[in-house]
């Protein structure tokens, strides 16, 4: 009997020796560098945003987190890779409003659930939409170029990143808004698009005021208006669409962080709680607001879940407007 009790203690003992050390453990969390995937090529928007916030976030978290950039399909391959990746909070996705919120409404065969697949850490950014024209025609204020497109039925040509993107529908729902018919011309991207406006090939384009701004500010092209409720930081002169007369118009780009579906709350906790006190620090937010993003913060990894699934929504409406069919 003796022996039983001993051993009964000794197991006692053991298991409450056992429990702080899994803590220890759990409380370790990063003891590794962190990757960190970004579906887009370096030097755009959501790239540049991300390299801001790794940079700031590996000092808070003591650890590296490296950029993995896999470019293609419209921002899609990056979600697809970190959807099959352990829930260990290693891995992370800083994605945006195309792969997030528009794809699954447009492609058929989408490898993962914007919704159910990730755990949603927290918004950084969000990118206004710049209307801008070439100067061509003279049309270098947004009443001068919806009188004449109002004068000239599909006279006038714009250009997007591609068929379903978010340029294309921003720019959908202005021509129904101002009754308005111009012609479509989709591109693979914001380069050539934009270089074919600053050419004359094509008329005007709704891009990102992060991706168009630096030619507005060369004098190759106008700024028309933006498409957001009010004026942007990055120039107040701009006026907004709504301001026009056009009623509610509110429409951006976001940026944000998730990881896997299934990782441990402490760490979403933590990761949200090193993405908030980056976007906070005066020198990273002014590095961020330089690049023409407005920094935005969640207040909860919940709450931006909700935004997500919100925006989600708002983009299958605006596909539904736009007649666009799966592919």
């Amino acid at each position: 009997m003796k022996l039983i009790r001993a051993l009964a203690l000794a197991c006692v003992c053991f298991g409450a020796a056992v429990v702080p050390a899994s803590g220890q453990a759990q409380g370790a969390y990063p003891d590794k560098p962190l990757s960190m995937w970004i579906g887009f090529p370096p030097g755009t928007s959501t790239d540049s945003v991300g390299r801001i916030l790794a940079d700031k976030m590996s000092k808070d978290l003591g650890q590296p987190i490296i950029i993995k950039n896999k470019p293609g399909v419209g921002g899609t391959l990056a979600p697809a890779e970190v959807a099959k990746s352990q829930p260990d909070g290693y891995t992370l996705l800083l994605s945006a409003t195309a792969p997030m919120g528009t794809a699954a409404h447009l492609m058929k065969n989408l490898p993962y659930s914007p919704l159910t697949d990730f755990a949603p850490i927290g918004q950084s950014s969000w990118l206004p939409f710049l209307l801008v024209s070439n100067k061509t025609k003279g049309l270098d204020t947004f009443e001068k170029y919806i009188a004449y497109a109002k004068a000239n039925p599909e006279a006038l040509t714009y250009a997007s990143i591609g068929n379903g993107t978010t340029s294309h529908l921003v720019m959908l729902l202005l021509l129904q808004k101002a009754g308005v018919k111009m012609v479509h011309v989709p591109y693979q991207g914001s380069t050539q698009s934009q270089a074919d406006v600053i050419g004359g090939n094509v008329d005007a384009t709704f891009d990102t005021m992060v991706s168009v701004y630096p030619h507005v500010v060369s004098g190759r092209l106008n700024a028309l208006a933006v498409s957001t409720t009010k004026r942007t930081a990055m120039d107040s002169s701009v006026p907004t669409i709504e301001e026009k007369g056009l009623g509610s118009f509110n429409l951006g780009a976001w940026i944000g962080m998730f990881a896997v579906k299934n990782t441990p709350q402490p760490i979403i906790d933590k990761l949200h709680g090193a993405l908030n006190r980056a976007l906070a620090d005066p020198e990273t937010a002014r590095k961020l607001v330089a690049l023409g993003t407005e920094v935005v913060s969640s207040e909860t990894p919940a709450q931006f879940g909700q935004f997500v699934a919100e925006n989600y929504k708002l983009w299958g409406e605006m596909v539904e407007i736009s007649g666009l069919e799966k592919k």
